[in-house]
């Protein structure tokens, strides 16, 4: 188990490091760099450790010196939320490298997101304007809220995601989803993003 976690942390360092390449930074160089801090919150995720606290003790108990300086909780909290849009790029350049990411066909589904129930709570939201009434079929309700929308490969690979107002149409979501990514839909093999969006769709209402 050790070794396949070394070489799990060793791969996905060597990768993320040639991504992020030179990159330069003013100041003194933080004791944790930046391909070791996205390092760590990937292979967090891919080994299944929900919490922050329990995965800083995991790595220096199973794999001692793979990292020769580690952060407390609160300092590693602080650097994930400020390189929050680095991990997100870091993320969609590992799927890539994928053969999940050229699947032809994507599926396409959403879930209500419910904010609140009362009408007090709708009016003195801090989400009034962003969120809406909408129906969700599955529990035969009105909810007042936001939609998530996800849209991924059979194999479960998630290609993108939005969060809208549930009174939009799903159609418009979706275009506009992959419309803001443009490497989702740039050269893709044969079947378009939107013919594949739309058999999928056409197959789950059919079943």
């Amino acid at each position: 188990m050790t070794n396949d976690l070394n070489t799990l942390l060793t791969a996905l360092y060597v990768r993320i490091d040639d991504w992020l390449g030179e990159s330069p930074r003013l100041g003194r160089p933080p004791q944790l760099t930046d391909a070791e801090l996205l390092t760590l919150a990937v292979a967090q995720v891919l080994l299944v450790v929900h919490s922050q606290a329990r995965w800083l003790r995991y790595v220096p108990a199973h794999l001692p010196g793979a990292f020769p300086y580690l952060p407390s909780q609160s300092g590693y909290n602080k650097r994930l939320h400020k390189a929050l849009p680095l991990l997100k790029r870091a993320i969609r350049a590992l799927a890539h490298d994928t053969d999940l990411w050229d699947d032809p066909v994507w599926v396409a589904d959403s879930t209500p997101v419910e904010c609140g129930r009362s009408r007090p709570t709708a009016r003195r939201s801090e989400l009034a304007g962003w969120a809406g009434y909408g129906y969700c079929r599955s529990h035969s309700r009105w909810f007042w809220g936001l939609r998530l929308h996800l849209i991924c490969t059979p194999a479960g690979l998630p290609i993108t995601w939005a969060l809208a107002t549930p009174n939009i149409d799903e159609r418009q979501v979706l275009m506009a989803a992959t419309a803001s990514t443009a490497r989702c839909v740039s050269p893709r093999p044969p079947c378009s993003a939107s013919t594949s969006m739309a058999a999928s769709r056409s197959r789950s209402r059919r079943s």
